[in-house]
């Protein structure tokens, strides 16, 4: 297997021909220096994904995972990007792992370990299954991450609200285990005691942009150092995600003790003083595929991509990409 070719960028593929495997295909394409796009399979023969992939020059099937493994191209590939569903990832690994294919995981299926950029994005290098959590996870876990720097989440809630033009049928498939991995990652990523997501697909016409809220409770701690540690991992998610930002300052509320919030304090703060943290995000998509109001695609696939490049540059030997 020759993972580089002339250029010198490592060969992945795509399986998934909908929105998020479609603008992930285009991002390597135009974003990339260290990736190359050889192939990409889906299971529907007309997806408008298959087709873009064949005027682009790249090789594809409709025949899955399947087809992938047998399609000449595939001695090239190193990574595989799995853009489809958690229940359709299972065999994608059983597939594709006793080939030695690394898979960067974008569904919900959370068989590999979390992987957030700014947070652990060099924590699972040599692991040959990462998991990209959910879009929601991608764009609050590294302000959660930012909070517990700082100071302890006793509880962490997030609200993801994207446009439901947005969301394919994948992404309507899994809103179970969309809640499930986010909260999960939560807790293991972004240092939460306690988790829990929320997803809401807006059927507001025109769509909205991708909007996520924050709740993160604490003790009470020093605002401005929790504020500073938001605005920076702000800006460094918004390195890789340009249309991500803070909609307004960072807000402080009091808990008062009459408040059910208090029962999620660990024993001996619930009688003191305790705070609500809450930021409220905009992620606007960069519009490769889906106009800027798919930020929920942006924000999963730039991610996924960061992902990719800094695992190829490790096994290249070369400096990851930050």
């Amino acid at each position: 297997m020759n993972a580089t070719g002339p250029s010198g960028r490592t060969a992945v593929a795509v399986i998934g021909s909908g929105n998020i495997g479609t603008d992930l295909m285009i991002k390597v394409l135009r974003l990339s220096e260290g990736l190359r796009v050889v192939a990409m399979a889906g299971i529907d023969p007309d997806s408008d994904g298959l087709a873009r992939a064949r005027r682009l020059g790249i090789a594809t099937t409709h025949a899955g995972v399947d087809g992938l493994v047998a399609m000449d191209e595939f001695a090239e590939v190193e990574i595989v990007f799995d853009a489809t569903s958690a229940g359709a990832h299972q065999r994608h690994e059983e597939v594709l792992r006793p080939r030695g294919r690394v898979l960067v995981d974008l569904t919900p299926a959370a068989l590999g370990p979390y992987v957030v950029p700014p947070v652990n994005g060099d924590a699972h290098l040599d692991a040959p299954n990462v998991n990209m959590v959910t879009c929601g996870g991608q764009a609050t876990i590294p302000v959660v991450a930012a909070v517990s720097a700082v100071t302890p989440v006793h509880y962490a809630e997030i609200v993801a609200s994207i446009a439901s033009r947005s969301a394919g049928p994948g992404t309507r498939a899994n809103i179970d285990e969309f809640t499930e991995t986010t909260a999960s990652a939560l807790e293991r990523v972004g240092g939460a005691a306690r988790g829990k997501a929320i997803i809401v697909l807006n059927p507001a016409e025109p769509p909205l942009i991708m909007r996520d809220t924050v709740y993160c409770l604490v003790s009470d701690c020093d605002r401005e150092a929790v504020r500073a540690s938001v605005e920076a991992m702000v800006d460094h998610v918004s390195g890789y995600v340009p249309g991500y930002r803070l909609k307004q300052r960072v807000q402080f509320t009091p808990v008062p003790d009459d408040d059910p919030l208090r029962r999620l304090l660990p024993a001996g703060a619930t009688g003191g003083p305790a705070l609500k943290v809450s930021v409220f995000l905009e992620v606007a998509g960069a519009a490769h595929y889906l106009p800027s109001y798919a930020g929920n695609l942006d924000i999963m696939t730039s991610a996924a991509l960061r992902t990719a490049e800094r695992i190829a540059a490790h096994r290249s030997g070369k400096v990851a990409v930050r």
